[in-house]
C-alpha cells in the first residue's frame, strides 16, 4: 500500500555501507536533512574509518554481513568500492531489503544481468547512484528540453574532466576510464536528451599519467554519440585538467540551446587592465555537487517510504555499462561500435 509522509508515520530504517568519502555524505544527508529516514548504522572494513561518520546514536560496524542480519534495517546504500558492488548487492537483495548502490552495479552484462534478477526476484525497490542527474543547474537544462524552449535535440555536448587523477589503488579496481568516468556521462546524455544511444565511437590516449597507461587504461578521451532520432554528441574526458574540476553539459536543438556551466565558488567578476577573470571552478565532486548528492538518495528514500519505482533503475545502470563496454570495444577496434552489438 502506497504511504504518504507526515510526521506521526515511522521513519524508513537505513544503513550505510562504506565510509569513504561518499559514504559520509550519504550518510549525514540521511541523518540531517531526510526527515522521512532515520540512519540506524553504518559499516566500513575499517572501524576507524567508520568511527568518522561522527553522527550520535548511529551504530558502527566493520562487517556489512552483521547489518544484513538485521531485521529493523530496511534499506541499505552501498557505497563500497566498485569490485565489491555485486556481491553486497545479491547479499542485500536476499536479505530482503531495499537497495540505493553507487555505480556501477558490475563491470560485465553477465554479472549484471544476474545481479538485477536476484533484485527482481526477492521484489526489492533499488537505484543506482547517478549523482548528476539530480544537480540543480544539470535538471534546469533538462527541463528547458521537457518544456519545449530548445526544440528537438540536434547535438548534445558533455564535457567531465578531473582536477587530478585518483590514486593507483583505485585505478587497478574501478574498470577503466570507460566505465569509472564515461559512465556517468552516457546516463547524462540519455537523461538530457530523452533518446537512446545508438552508436559510439572512442579514442583516447595516455597524456597525464604513463602509469595509468601500464595498467591497461587511458586518462584522456573523446567520444562520439549517434542518438536513435538522429542527433549526435560528444563525451570528452581527462583525469587532470590542472585548474579545477571541468562539468559541462550543452544541448542544442532545432529552436534553442541550453547549457550549463561550471559552479564556481561566487559570482564576482573582476575586470583590470589584463582583462575580467573569475575564481576557477570548486575543485571537486564532493564540492561540485552536494545538492545532486542529497537530490539522489532522498528520491530514494521517497521512493521507498512511497512505494513507488526509484527514478534511476536497474536498467539504466546497465545500459550506461552496455555503452561503456561499446566505448571500450570502439578504442580497442578502432571502429564506430553500434550498441546492438554489446546487447
Amino acid at each position: 500500500m502506497k504511504k504518504t509522509f507526515n510526521s506521526d508515520k515511522e521513519k524508513i530504517r537505513v544503513a550505510v555501507l562504506g565510509m569513504g568519502r561518499q559514504g559520509q555524505i550519504h550518510s549525514k544527508n540521511i541523518a540531517y536533512r531526510i526527515p522521512e529516514a532515520e540512519l540506524l548504522c553504518v559499516s566500513d572494513i575499517s572501524i576507524e574509518r567508520a568511527e568518522k561518520v561522527g553522527i550520535e546514536g548511529v551504530e558502527l560496524y566493520d562487517d556489512y554481513k552483521e547489518i544484513l542480519a538485521r531485521d529493523d534495517v530496511e534499506a541499505v546504500v552501498i557505497a563500497t568500492s566498485t569490485d565489491t558492488h555485486e556481491q553486497i548487492i545479491k547479499e542485500t537483495a536476499r536479505a530482503g531489503k531495499d537497495i540505493f548502490c553507487e555505480k556501477p552495479i558490475a563491470l560485465s552484462l553477465e554479472a549484471i544481468d544476474e545481479v538485477l534478477d536476484i533484485v527482481d526476484e526477492n521484489g526489492v525497490k533499488f537505484m543506482v547512484g547517478f549523482n548528476r542527474r539530480f544537480d540543480p543547474t544539470f535538471m534546469r537544462v533538462k527541463e528547458h528540453l521537457t518544456e519545449g524552449n530548445i526544440g528537438e535535440p540536434h547535438i548534445v555536448n558533455i564535457t567531465s574532466r578531473d582536477p587530478k587523477p585518483p590514486h593507483l589503488e583505485y585505478l587497478k579496481v574501478c574498470g577503466g576510464i570507460f566505465f569509472d568516468t564515461s559512465v556517468h556521462d552516457f546516463d547524462m546524455a540519455r537523461f538530457l536528451s530523452e533518446e537512446e544511444i545508438t552508436e559510439v565511437y572512442a579514442t583516447g590516449s595516455v597524456l597525464v599519467d604513463e602509469r595509468i597507461g601500464e595498467l591497461g587504461d587511458l586518462d584522456t578521451t573523446m567520444i562520439t554519440l549517434k542518438f536513435a532520432n538522429g542527433a549526435v554528441g560528444s563525451i570528452n574526458n581527462s583525469r587532470k585538467t590542472g585548474y579545477s574540476y571541468d562539468q559541462r553539459v550543452e544541448v542544442f536543438g532545432s529552436n534553442g540551446c541550453a547549457i550549463g556551466n561550471n559552479e564556481r565558488p561566487n559570482r564576482v567578476e573582476l575586470t583590470d587592465p589584463k582583462g575580467t577573470h573569475k575564481d576557477v571552478p570548486l575543485y571537486f565532486n564532493i564540492e561540485r555537487y552536494p545538492e545532486a548528492f542529497f537530490g539522489e538518495v532522498n528520491a530514494f528514500i521517497k521512493a521507498v517510504y512511497n512505494d513507488e519505482e526509484p527514478p534511476v533503475t536497474g536498467q539504466d545502470g546497465r545500459t550506461a555499462v552496455v555503452l561503456s563496454l561499446a566505448a571500450q570495444k570502439s578504442y580497442e577496434e578502432n571502429r564506430p561500435v553500434k550498441v546492438s552489438e554489446i546487447g
